[in-house]
Protein backbone atom coordinates (compact mmCIF):
# COMPACT_ATOMS: atom_id res chain seq x y z
CA UNK A 1 0.00 0.00 0.00
CA UNK A 2 1.32 3.03 -1.04
CA UNK A 3 1.52 6.44 1.40
CA UNK A 4 -0.48 9.69 0.92
CA UNK A 5 2.07 11.86 -0.30
CA UNK A 6 3.13 14.10 2.64
CA UNK A 7 2.14 18.14 3.47
CA UNK A 8 3.79 21.36 4.94
CA UNK A 9 2.92 19.47 8.48
CA UNK A 10 4.56 16.34 7.83
CA UNK A 11 8.39 17.74 6.63
CA UNK A 12 11.41 18.67 9.12
CA UNK A 13 12.46 22.28 9.09
CA UNK A 14 13.98 23.80 7.62
CA UNK A 15 13.26 23.02 4.21
CA UNK A 16 13.53 25.11 1.13
CA UNK A 17 9.92 25.37 -0.36
CA UNK A 18 8.26 25.60 -3.90
CA UNK A 19 4.74 26.83 -4.91
CA UNK A 20 4.60 25.29 -8.03
CA UNK A 21 1.37 27.47 -8.95
CA UNK A 22 3.50 30.71 -8.47
CA UNK A 23 6.54 28.86 -10.46
CA UNK A 24 4.80 28.50 -13.75
CA UNK A 25 2.85 31.48 -13.56
CA UNK A 26 6.51 33.08 -12.91
CA UNK A 27 7.76 30.74 -16.17
CA UNK A 28 4.74 31.65 -18.20
CA UNK A 29 4.88 35.68 -17.83
CA UNK A 30 9.23 35.56 -18.67
CA UNK A 31 8.29 33.15 -21.87
CA UNK A 32 5.71 35.41 -23.19
CA UNK A 33 7.71 38.50 -23.05
CA UNK A 34 10.11 36.64 -24.79
CA UNK A 35 7.83 35.25 -27.56
CA UNK A 36 6.68 39.10 -27.99
CA UNK A 37 9.76 40.12 -28.35
CA UNK A 38 10.37 37.99 -31.30
CA UNK A 39 13.46 36.17 -29.36
CA UNK A 40 14.80 32.60 -28.59
CA UNK A 41 14.51 32.48 -24.20
CA UNK A 42 17.70 30.47 -22.73
CA UNK A 43 16.91 30.40 -18.96
CA UNK A 44 19.90 30.77 -16.60
CA UNK A 45 19.55 27.55 -14.38
CA UNK A 46 21.98 28.73 -11.59
CA UNK A 47 19.02 29.91 -9.79
CA UNK A 48 17.50 26.71 -9.30
CA UNK A 49 20.05 24.25 -10.47
CA UNK A 50 16.91 21.46 -10.39
CA UNK A 51 16.49 19.39 -13.15
CA UNK A 52 12.09 19.34 -12.23
CA UNK A 53 12.52 23.62 -12.96
CA UNK A 54 14.34 23.22 -15.67
CA UNK A 55 11.80 20.98 -17.31
CA UNK A 56 9.19 23.07 -16.67
CA UNK A 57 11.08 25.81 -18.72
CA UNK A 58 12.01 23.79 -21.18
CA UNK A 59 8.17 22.91 -21.66
CA UNK A 60 6.96 26.17 -21.76
CA UNK A 61 8.90 27.12 -24.55
CA UNK A 62 12.65 27.80 -23.75
CA UNK A 63 15.40 27.05 -26.03
CA UNK A 64 18.60 25.49 -24.23
CA UNK A 65 20.11 26.72 -20.63
CA UNK A 66 22.44 28.85 -19.08
CA UNK A 67 24.43 27.50 -16.40
CA UNK A 68 27.63 29.09 -14.37
CA UNK A 69 29.29 26.24 -13.89
CA UNK A 70 31.08 23.15 -15.68
CA UNK A 71 29.37 20.97 -13.38
CA UNK A 72 25.60 22.33 -13.90
CA UNK A 73 27.02 21.74 -17.49
CA UNK A 74 27.71 18.40 -16.76
CA UNK A 75 24.45 17.51 -14.69
CA UNK A 76 21.83 18.80 -17.18
CA UNK A 77 23.33 17.13 -20.08
CA UNK A 78 23.50 13.94 -18.02
CA UNK A 79 19.50 14.89 -17.91
CA UNK A 80 19.36 14.94 -22.07
CA UNK A 81 19.88 19.04 -22.25
CA UNK A 82 22.20 19.30 -24.77
CA UNK A 83 22.10 23.62 -25.76
CA UNK A 84 24.36 24.57 -23.26
CA UNK A 85 25.78 28.05 -22.67
CA UNK A 86 28.23 28.17 -20.18
CA UNK A 87 28.22 32.38 -19.07
CA UNK A 88 31.21 32.35 -17.03
CA UNK A 89 34.20 33.71 -19.25
CA UNK A 90 36.54 30.23 -19.92
CA UNK A 91 39.52 29.44 -17.52
CA UNK A 92 43.12 27.54 -19.84
CA UNK A 93 42.41 24.83 -16.93
CA UNK A 94 38.78 23.89 -17.69
CA UNK A 95 39.30 23.68 -21.17
CA UNK A 96 39.96 20.06 -21.30
CA UNK A 97 36.16 19.79 -19.25
CA UNK A 98 34.77 21.85 -22.15
CA UNK A 99 36.52 19.81 -24.92
CA UNK A 100 35.34 16.69 -22.82
CA UNK A 101 31.63 18.04 -22.97
CA UNK A 102 31.66 18.49 -26.74
CA UNK A 103 33.36 15.67 -27.31
CA UNK A 104 30.17 14.07 -26.25
CA UNK A 105 27.70 15.28 -27.65
CA UNK A 106 26.75 18.58 -25.70
CA UNK A 107 26.48 21.83 -27.70
CA UNK A 108 28.90 24.16 -25.58
CA UNK A 109 28.96 27.32 -26.30
CA UNK A 110 31.92 29.02 -24.15
CA UNK A 111 32.61 32.81 -23.46
CA UNK A 112 36.13 35.20 -23.21
CA UNK A 113 36.27 38.74 -22.69
CA UNK A 114 40.43 38.75 -23.65
CA UNK A 115 43.16 38.26 -26.15
CA UNK A 116 44.91 35.94 -23.81
CA UNK A 117 41.59 33.89 -23.36
CA UNK A 118 40.71 34.06 -26.89
CA UNK A 119 44.86 32.76 -27.37
CA UNK A 120 44.39 30.21 -24.88
CA UNK A 121 41.23 28.82 -26.54
CA UNK A 122 42.23 28.99 -30.05
CA UNK A 123 45.83 27.32 -28.79
CA UNK A 124 43.89 24.46 -26.74
CA UNK A 125 41.50 23.95 -29.47
CA UNK A 126 43.96 23.70 -32.82
CA UNK A 127 46.13 21.32 -30.03
CA UNK A 128 43.18 18.89 -30.20
CA UNK A 129 41.97 19.56 -33.72
CA UNK A 130 38.41 21.04 -32.24
CA UNK A 131 36.83 24.25 -33.28
CA UNK A 132 35.47 25.64 -29.82
CA UNK A 133 31.91 27.92 -30.05
CA UNK A 134 32.58 31.03 -28.67
CA UNK A 135 30.28 34.28 -27.48
CA UNK A 136 32.85 37.80 -26.73
CA UNK A 137 31.46 39.42 -23.64
CA UNK A 138 30.59 42.64 -24.06
CA UNK A 139 30.42 45.12 -20.73
CA UNK A 140 27.32 47.48 -21.08
CA UNK A 141 27.27 48.58 -17.78
CA UNK A 142 29.84 48.80 -16.15
CA UNK A 143 28.93 46.10 -13.64
CA UNK A 144 30.91 43.27 -14.18
CA UNK A 145 33.35 41.92 -17.17
CA UNK A 146 33.31 42.28 -20.82
CA UNK A 147 34.72 44.51 -23.23
CA UNK A 148 33.12 47.67 -23.80
CA UNK A 149 31.46 48.02 -27.51
CA UNK A 150 33.16 50.81 -28.86
CA UNK A 151 36.50 48.80 -27.57
CA UNK A 152 38.78 48.43 -30.40
CA UNK A 153 40.41 45.00 -27.90
CA UNK A 154 36.67 44.26 -29.00
CA UNK A 155 37.91 43.51 -33.32
CA UNK A 156 41.30 42.63 -31.51
CA UNK A 157 39.45 39.23 -29.32
CA UNK A 158 37.08 38.29 -32.62
CA UNK A 159 40.19 38.37 -34.54
CA UNK A 160 42.14 36.09 -32.31
CA UNK A 161 39.00 33.72 -32.30
CA UNK A 162 38.00 33.30 -36.18
CA UNK A 163 41.81 33.60 -37.24
CA UNK A 164 42.63 30.42 -34.83
CA UNK A 165 40.47 28.43 -36.42
CA UNK A 166 37.53 28.63 -33.80
CA UNK A 167 33.84 29.33 -34.33
CA UNK A 168 33.19 33.12 -33.72
CA UNK A 169 29.48 32.37 -31.93
CA UNK A 170 28.56 35.84 -31.23
CA UNK A 171 28.26 38.59 -27.98
CA UNK A 172 26.77 38.65 -24.91
CA UNK A 173 25.91 41.09 -21.91
CA UNK A 174 24.45 40.99 -18.94
CA UNK A 175 23.25 44.55 -17.32
CA UNK A 176 23.58 43.55 -13.64
CA UNK A 177 23.18 46.93 -12.38
CA UNK A 178 19.67 46.61 -13.13
CA UNK A 179 19.14 44.88 -9.43
CA UNK A 180 20.30 48.62 -8.11
CA UNK A 181 17.39 50.19 -9.73
CA UNK A 182 13.75 50.47 -8.88
CA UNK A 183 11.14 52.29 -11.45
CA UNK A 184 10.04 50.83 -14.33
CA UNK A 185 11.96 54.14 -16.32
CA UNK A 186 14.84 53.52 -15.00
CA UNK A 187 14.80 49.90 -16.16
CA UNK A 188 13.51 50.13 -19.28
CA UNK A 189 16.00 52.88 -19.85
CA UNK A 190 19.05 50.72 -18.96
CA UNK A 191 16.81 47.68 -21.29
CA UNK A 192 17.31 49.21 -24.22
CA UNK A 193 21.21 50.85 -23.05
CA UNK A 194 21.74 46.64 -22.72
CA UNK A 195 20.28 46.35 -26.19
CA UNK A 196 22.14 48.83 -28.26
CA UNK A 197 25.50 48.08 -26.67
CA UNK A 198 25.40 44.38 -27.59
CA UNK A 199 24.00 45.24 -30.93
CA UNK A 200 26.48 47.96 -31.66
CA UNK A 201 29.38 45.23 -30.52
CA UNK A 202 27.86 42.42 -33.22
CA UNK A 203 27.52 45.16 -35.71
CA UNK A 204 31.66 46.17 -35.07
CA UNK A 205 31.80 42.51 -35.85
CA UNK A 206 30.51 42.20 -38.93
CA UNK A 207 31.47 45.01 -40.58
CA UNK A 208 35.20 43.88 -39.88
CA UNK A 209 34.60 41.05 -41.81
CA UNK A 210 33.51 38.22 -38.93
CA UNK A 211 30.70 36.29 -37.96
CA UNK A 212 28.25 37.66 -35.14
CA UNK A 213 25.05 35.09 -35.29
CA UNK A 214 24.20 35.51 -31.77
CA UNK A 215 23.41 38.78 -29.79
CA UNK A 216 22.47 37.48 -26.45
CA UNK A 217 21.42 39.86 -23.54
CA UNK A 218 19.75 39.55 -20.02
CA UNK A 219 18.83 40.27 -16.55
CA UNK A 220 15.58 39.53 -14.90
CA UNK A 221 14.93 43.33 -15.00
CA UNK A 222 16.08 44.23 -17.52
CA UNK A 223 14.21 41.11 -19.53
CA UNK A 224 10.76 42.25 -18.42
CA UNK A 225 11.05 45.98 -18.80
CA UNK A 226 12.27 45.77 -22.56
CA UNK A 227 9.98 47.28 -24.75
CA UNK A 228 11.95 46.53 -27.84
CA UNK A 229 15.13 43.64 -28.68
CA UNK A 230 15.70 44.89 -31.92
CA UNK A 231 18.80 43.28 -33.25
CA UNK A 232 18.44 40.83 -30.60
CA UNK A 233 18.48 36.95 -31.21
CA UNK A 234 18.20 35.76 -27.74
CA UNK A 235 17.19 36.75 -23.97
CA UNK A 236 18.73 35.36 -21.17
CA UNK A 237 16.94 35.64 -17.51
CA UNK A 238 17.59 33.27 -14.24
CA UNK A 239 16.19 34.63 -10.79
CA UNK A 240 12.52 34.88 -12.68
CA UNK A 241 11.31 31.67 -11.66
CA UNK A 242 11.25 31.85 -7.94
CA UNK A 243 11.62 36.02 -7.47
CA UNK A 244 13.17 37.19 -4.63
CA UNK A 245 12.65 40.20 -1.89
CA UNK A 246 15.47 42.28 -3.92
CA UNK A 247 13.15 41.96 -7.35
CA UNK A 248 10.44 42.75 -5.05
CA UNK A 249 12.22 46.43 -4.32
CA UNK A 250 13.52 46.67 -7.90
CA UNK A 251 10.22 46.04 -8.77
CA UNK A 252 9.65 43.42 -11.52
CA UNK A 253 7.09 41.40 -9.25
CA UNK A 254 5.04 41.33 -5.96
CA UNK A 255 5.37 39.97 -3.06
CA UNK A 256 2.73 37.16 -3.77
CA UNK A 257 5.22 36.52 -6.85
CA UNK A 258 8.37 34.99 -4.91
CA UNK A 259 7.72 31.14 -5.38
CA UNK A 260 10.62 30.20 -3.06
CA UNK A 261 10.26 29.91 0.60
CA UNK A 262 11.97 28.56 3.73
CA UNK A 263 9.43 26.66 6.00
CA UNK A 264 10.93 26.69 9.86
CA UNK A 265 9.68 26.27 13.07
CA UNK A 266 9.53 28.55 16.42
CA UNK A 267 11.52 26.82 19.00
CA UNK A 268 11.85 29.00 21.34
CA UNK A 269 11.52 33.37 22.97
CA UNK A 270 13.34 35.76 24.12
CA UNK A 271 9.89 38.06 25.52
CA UNK A 272 12.18 40.34 27.09
CA UNK A 273 13.61 41.47 23.78
CA UNK A 274 10.61 40.53 21.48
CA UNK A 275 12.01 37.71 20.49
CA UNK A 276 10.87 34.41 19.02
CA UNK A 277 13.49 31.98 17.46
CA UNK A 278 13.38 29.87 15.08
CA UNK A 279 15.15 27.02 13.11
CA UNK A 280 16.01 29.15 9.99
CA UNK A 281 19.25 30.75 10.43
CA UNK A 282 21.76 31.59 8.05
CA UNK A 283 22.38 27.96 6.97
CA UNK A 284 18.77 27.97 5.34
CA UNK A 285 18.17 31.86 4.55
CA UNK A 286 22.32 32.49 3.23
CA UNK A 287 24.16 35.34 4.42
CA UNK A 288 22.90 37.46 1.82
CA UNK A 289 21.36 40.60 2.90
CA UNK A 290 21.04 42.10 -0.53
CA UNK A 291 17.42 44.42 0.79
CA UNK A 292 19.61 46.04 3.29
CA UNK A 293 21.12 48.37 0.29
CA UNK A 294 17.90 48.78 -0.80
CA UNK A 295 14.79 51.06 -0.34
CA UNK A 296 13.11 48.44 1.83
CA UNK A 297 15.59 46.20 4.24
CA UNK A 298 13.69 42.96 4.72
CA UNK A 299 16.32 41.56 7.19
CA UNK A 300 17.29 38.12 6.68
CA UNK A 301 13.89 37.27 5.48
CA UNK A 302 9.97 38.32 5.56
CA UNK A 303 7.81 36.72 7.47
CA UNK A 304 4.57 34.75 6.25
CA UNK A 305 1.95 32.33 7.87
CA UNK A 306 2.68 28.28 6.71
CA UNK A 307 0.35 29.44 3.88
CA UNK A 308 2.51 31.58 2.50
CA UNK A 309 0.55 34.52 3.75
CA UNK A 310 2.68 37.52 4.56
CA UNK A 311 2.80 38.95 8.35
CA UNK A 312 2.89 42.59 7.80
CA UNK A 313 5.61 43.90 9.64
CA UNK A 314 7.59 40.91 11.31
CA UNK A 315 11.03 40.21 10.13
CA UNK A 316 13.86 37.52 10.16
CA UNK A 317 15.54 40.12 11.76
CA UNK A 318 18.99 38.42 12.29
CA UNK A 319 20.48 34.71 11.81
CA UNK A 320 23.21 33.15 13.09
CA UNK A 321 24.13 29.67 11.97
CA UNK A 322 21.09 27.30 12.59
CA UNK A 323 19.04 30.07 14.61
CA UNK A 324 17.30 32.97 12.96
CA UNK A 325 15.50 35.75 14.92
CA UNK A 326 12.07 37.01 14.38
CA UNK A 327 10.99 40.46 15.69
CA UNK A 328 8.73 43.10 15.12
CA UNK A 329 10.14 45.70 12.96
CA UNK A 330 10.52 49.35 14.28
CA UNK A 331 9.48 48.49 18.24
CA UNK A 332 9.34 45.17 20.15
CA UNK A 333 6.41 42.99 20.44
CA UNK A 334 5.40 42.24 24.01
CA UNK A 335 3.50 39.62 23.06
CA UNK A 336 5.81 37.44 20.61
CA UNK A 337 5.40 34.13 22.75
CA UNK A 338 1.39 34.53 22.30
CA UNK A 339 1.37 35.21 18.83
CA UNK A 340 3.92 32.99 17.67
CA UNK A 341 4.01 29.86 20.13
CA UNK A 342 6.77 27.10 20.29
CA UNK A 343 6.02 24.57 17.79
CA UNK A 344 4.61 27.35 15.01
CA UNK A 345 5.35 26.69 11.65
CA UNK A 346 6.18 29.58 9.49
CA UNK A 347 7.51 30.53 5.92
CA UNK A 348 10.24 33.17 4.93
CA UNK A 349 10.42 34.81 1.87
CA UNK A 350 14.73 35.21 0.80
CA UNK A 351 16.52 37.97 0.26
CA UNK A 352 18.18 36.38 -2.73
CA UNK A 353 16.82 32.80 -4.15
CA UNK A 354 19.56 31.96 -5.69
CA UNK A 355 21.81 31.76 -2.35
CA UNK A 356 19.11 30.53 -0.69
CA UNK A 357 18.36 27.60 -2.69
CA UNK A 358 22.27 26.85 -2.98
CA UNK A 359 21.64 26.18 1.16
CA UNK A 360 19.84 22.98 0.24
CA UNK A 361 20.15 19.54 -1.32
CA UNK A 362 16.31 19.31 -2.78
CA UNK A 363 13.22 21.27 -3.00
CA UNK A 364 9.98 20.49 -1.27
CA UNK A 365 7.45 21.47 -4.56
CA UNK A 366 4.11 22.71 -3.13
CA UNK A 367 1.10 21.85 -4.93
CA UNK A 368 -2.27 24.06 -4.95
CA UNK A 369 -3.81 20.52 -3.08
CA UNK A 370 -1.01 21.27 -0.89
CA UNK A 371 1.27 18.10 -1.35
CA UNK A 372 4.34 18.38 -1.92
CA UNK A 373 6.66 16.50 -3.60
CA UNK A 374 10.71 16.27 -3.19
CA UNK A 375 12.40 17.96 -5.99
CA UNK A 376 16.56 17.14 -6.04
CA UNK A 377 18.66 19.94 -6.67
CA UNK A 378 22.27 19.42 -7.89
CA UNK A 379 24.99 20.11 -5.61
CA UNK A 380 28.97 21.19 -6.31
CA UNK A 381 30.98 23.61 -8.84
Amino acid sequence: MQNNPPNLAEIDTPAAIVALPRMQRNIARMQQQADALGVRFRPHVKTSKCADVVAAQLAAGAAGITVSTLKEADQFFARGVTDILYAVGMAPHRLAHALDLRQRGCALQILTDSVEGARAIADYGRAHGHAFEVLIEIDTDGHRSGIKPGEGLLLEVGRELHEGGMRLAGVLTHAGSSYELHTPQALAALAEQERAGCVQAAQRLRAAGLPCPIVSVGSTPTALEAASLEGVTELRAGVYVFFDLVMRNVGVCRTEDIALSVLTTVIGHQADKGWAIVDAGWMAMSRDRGTGKQQRDYGYGQVCTVDGVPIEGYLLSAANQEHGILSREGAADPDIAARFPAGTRLRILPNHACATGAQFPAYQALADDGTVQTWERFHGW
